[in-house]
């Protein structure tokens, strides 16, 4: 069977169906059968009539005593009602505006029901239950998988070309992992686990259907980056850089001493560079916790010894702040930096290459123009990136290759529990900076409902009037019909006209990255007194009078993204407050407000929100350069993405490069589902 073909082959997909699906991400019949249900509703355990309590959802059936009343209530407006007894007792039905359900029951006849209970006192009712002959078994009487739908697919059409799909199939699926593992770790098969996944008999069938696709997936994952790994230090001497430069010559022009957390870091990147083995190390630190420094120690050593290095941030205001920075602190020991952004003309471009090449730049800042084929390094011998979680896999080896056998540093201030940290960057080796330098001052906090507005912008004002800075942070760039968020655009008309007195500026990701720039440097000369802002200001912008973090809509970030903002103020020698705007009432929405209030702890912000939200959410919907888990939590899965890496490790053990007929599957999947994700 060819899991490739296209899903218009399948039994009830026509070619309106095929661009619905292809908007879930279903092109083919292998996107179909692994289309895994997000959810699932037992329709199963039945309950009498008499049994039923106000507020739960259940499955009852019930014999039609009445023909369906209607009552119309107004123009538009019309309520249908049936009841249905059973021996404990009798339930009213309600439907609104569903006219066919005149003519849909058979008094006497008994049909099965699912819904939601409402009311007491010996009179219960079911809005709109979901409903079939008693025994028919389609929509009630067994677990039932609920799909993500889009616009003119509904649950039913979706599981019926699900389940057209595996007849389709045919148990024809290949196995991929050998039977050792299998039998070993109590997997089941593939072709079970396939239908079971979706349409479980019982619990157990689902439990032990996911607990496969589970540890397949995060089994391929860990193999994928283990390999990786391998692939970066099989017989690869690096460059031994020399361990004579004399590091505290440069340390001791710094107006601070490094953290105890620092020095661990810099001695671990250290000892890596002098090693003959490249190095490969991932850098995690709080917002603020110093990671900038440690990495311009190690460019300074590389360049010391007779190396370039280069150094990649995510936007073109973060380069320019590296460049500023680094440019600022190196070139009185005769550090030679340079800035490449899109912002360059041609022939600044074409000169600042021609340098590079001739190895008359030292240290190369810049943005993704530094990936451009035609940029040439004389001697390359250190990459840096920052902000990792931002550039895949495949960016960060572009750059290196554009040396021989370079040292990577990666950098990222999104505080990722180490346990996930160790899976995700499983082919790099991890340094934590977990130490704030001294006299970073805790941010206040405070989450407030729209009715506290005026007393927020009164805030703004004292603010402002102390001589301090605002941000002022958005979710959208752009008015929304289909959504309420208050638009960067529109907040800015709005603040314009309440602070008129002021200097109100707007940033976001659509403008031209001169004027970007510009508005920035404004802002950190100090001639923006309020900046509206979407997360383009997230990563890296350093303004030290910038006392105040307004965030609109904060329920629409997650935690890690709100600490990320937050960690914008706060910078320098004044108070500072983060004041976090929100809307909606759900239990889930004010545990996650309290928990910014109550916490500037990176690593516990990121824990609780990988708890409330997910790893799907947390990371992004494609983690850049892991493959998509379509099963598999990071978060609630430890317990078997612990036991698929001893599986990785056992196997690896024994045939290192993959090479058996029994693992052929294995490497051809990585190869399939791994580095192509890769080429991101």
């Amino acid at each position: 069977m060819d899991l490739n073909q296209s899903i218009q082959y399948i039994k009830g997909v026509g070619p309106a169906r095929v661009q619905q699906l292809n908007k879930l991400g279903i092109y083919t019949l292998n996107d179909a059968i692994t289309f895994f249900p997000r959810t699932y509703e037992d329709r199963g355990a039945y309950k009498k009539i008499g049994e039923l309590v106000n507020g739960e959802t259940v499955t009852f059936k019930g014999m039609v005593t009445s023909r369906v009343s209607e009552t119309r209530i107004r123009k538009g407006m019309s309520i249908y009602k049936l009841i249905v007894r059973d021996e404990t007792g009798s339930i009213i039905l309600t439907w609104f505006n569903q006219p066919y359900i005149k003519n849909t029951f058979v008094v006497g006849k008994e049909y099965s029901f699912y819904g939601k209970v409402l009311g007491g006192l010996g009179r219960l009712e079911v809005q709109n239950p979901i409903f079939e002959a008693y025994g028919e078994n389609k929509n009630t009487g067994k677990i039932i998988p609920i799909y993500p739908l889009t616009h003119g697919i509904t649950q039913n059409v979706i599981r019926g070309i699900i389940e057209n799909a595996i007849k389709l199939v045919d148990n024809t699926l290949e196995e991929t992992l050998p039977i050792k593992i299998r039998e070993k770790y109590n997997l089941c098969e593939v072709n079970y686990a396939t239908y079971n996944i979706h349409f479980p008999k019982v619990l157990h069938d689902f439990e032990i259907s996911r607990y496969r696709i589970a540890f397949e997936e995060l089994f391929m994952l860990q193999m994928g980056l283990f390999q990786l790994k391998a692939k970066a230090n099989k017989d690869y001497k690096g460059i031994s850089f020399n361990k004579k430069v004399n590091i505290e010559e440069l340390t001791g022009t710094f107006p601070y001493s490094l953290t105890n957390a620092q020095n661990r870091v810099w001695n671990e990147i250290a000892h890596d560079m002098e090693s003959e083995n490249s190095m490969n190390r991932l850098v995690q630190g709080d917002v603020g916790s110093g990671k900038t420094v440690v990495a311009m120690m190690a460019m300074y050593k590389a360049v010391k010894n007779g190396y370039q290095a280069a150094m990649m941030a995510p936007t073109a205001i973060l380069a320019r702040q590296h460049y500023n920075n680094i440019s600022k602190t190196l070139e009185e020991f005769g550090v030679r930096c340079a800035l490449f952004t899109s912002e360059l003309t041609k022939k600044q471009k074409e000169i600042l290459i021609e340098k590079l090449k001739n190895n008359e730049i030292d240290i190369a800042i810049g943005t993704h123009a530094l990936l451009e084929e035609n940029i040439e390094f004389n001697n390359l011998g250190l990459v840096i990136t920052d902000e990792q979680h931002r550039f895949g896999v495949r960016q960060r080896g572009v750059l290196s290759s554009k040396g021989n056998m370079v040292d990577t540093l990666v950098m990222t201030a999104t505080p990722i529990p180490r346990t996930l940290a160790i899976i995700l960057y499983g082919d790099l080796d991890i340094s934590i900076i977990d130490e704030l330098p001294p006299g970073r001052k805790k941010i206040d906090t405070y989450a407030v409902k729209k009715d506290m507005e005026t007393r927020v912008n009164s805030f703004i004002k004292k603010e402002i009037d102390a001589g301090r800075q605002v941000y002022i942070v958005c979710p959208l760039v752009e008015e929304s019909e289909t959504t309420d968020l208050k638009s960067v655009t529109e907040q800015y008309e709005y603040y314009k006209e309440i602070f008129k007195e002021y200097n109100v500026a707007i940033l976001h990701g659509k403008m031209k990255n001169k004027d970007k720039a510009e508005i920035m440097e404004k802002y950190k000369n100090n001639q923006i007194d309020v900046l509206i802002s979407t997360t383009v200001i997230e990563v890296g912008v350093d303004v030290p009078n910038a006392t105040l973090m307004v965030i609109e809509n904060a329920e629409r970030f997650g935690l890690a993204q709100l600490h990320q903002l937050r960690g914008r103020v706060g910078r320098g020698e004044h108070k500072s407050y983060c004041i976090l705007k929100y809307s909606g009432n759900s239990e889930v929405i004010k545990e996650r407000m309290q928990i910014m209030q109550q916490s500037n702890d990176g690593f516990v912000i990121s824990e609780k929100d990988l708890e409330l939200r997910g790893p799907g959410d947390f990371f992004g919907t494609v983690q850049h350069g892991v493959p998509e888990f379509k099963v598999a939590n990071l978060y609630t899965d430890i317990r078997i993405m612990k036991k698929a890496q001893e599986a990785v490790k056992e196997l690896l053990d024994i045939d290192p490069l993959l090479e058996k007929d029994e693992n052929s599957k294995i490497r051809e999947k990585i190869d399939n589902l791994f580095n192509k994700k890769l080429e991101i």
